[in-house]
């Protein structure tokens, strides 16, 4: 894999972790809806009105590795049972059905696109996000990643996620609190993470969080290669 290097100017971010005792408030959605959405959806749509506030229109990259599986088996055993498909529970199975809840809340006919990448599936959205965001920095960019573990029917599963969500918001007219610098390299070309006083980490979601919350470099490594983040503040 060649070295590949990014930067982000992160206006604001929000996250949201599993372990939190209180249900994420989405108060904005319609309560009709809003008593249909998982706990995945919840914490999606959450940390991403907390990034927009203010903010009227916003492209989308909605990035998740399992999305609503979990809703999605249960549709399965249901058909296995002989149980019709109902079109609400179908609609809300679809990887991008937060993107559609968020811009029907908002009123927002802004392009949105949605991820999944496997274990990398973080990474490459944030090069999305970059690649919209360089395109046309007028217009602001929301990326949204939120993931589950699989159910334990689907087996063990590698480098598998955490519960949890994670909200940036790029740019258009937005001070930059700091940047987000993203590296991705072959292996052998990295040097090892702890001698070079990076924390490694199990996933792309841990590692992106900690450079975030803690204004340091994370790294990840899967199948070669080695990403690695870091967090650069801005001037005032």
């Amino acid at each position: 894999m060649p070295d590949l290097s990014w930067t982000l100017p992160v206006a604001r971010w929000s996250f949201w972790s599993s372990t939190s005792a209180e249900t994420a408030e989405v108060a904005f959605i319609d309560p009709m809806m809003r008593r249909r959405l998982s706990s995945l959806s919840r914490m999606a749509l959450k940390v991403a009105h907390d990034c927009v506030q203010n903010v009227p229109q916003v492209r989308i990259v909605f990035a998740s590795r399992h999305g609503e599986l979990r809703r999605t088996t249960d549709i399965l055993h249901g058909i296995e049972t002989g149980k019709p498909v109902l079109p609400n529970a179908f609609s809300l199975s679809v990887l991008n059905a937060m993107s559609g809840l968020f811009g029907i809340a908002r009123q927002d006919r802004s392009p949105a696109n949605a991820i999944s990448a496997g274990p990398e599936t973080l990474g490459y959205a944030l090069l999305e996000a970059y690649a919209q965001y360089t395109e046309e920095p007028a217009v602001p960019v929301l990326l949204v990643y939120a993931d589950e573990p699989a159910n334990g029917a689907y087996g063990e599963v590698d480098h598998e996620v955490q519960q949890g969500a994670l909200a940036l918001l790029l740019g258009a007219g937005q001070l930059a609190q700091g940047h987000l610098a993203c590296t991705v390299c072959e292996a052998e070309h990295q040097p090892d993470a702890e001698r070079a006083g990076v924390t490694r980490f199990e996933t792309q979601g841990e590692a992106v969080h900690h450079c975030l919350d803690t204004q340091s470099a994370a790294a990840w490594q899967h199948a070669g290669a080695t990403w690695q983040w870091g967090w650069h503040v801005s001037a005032v």
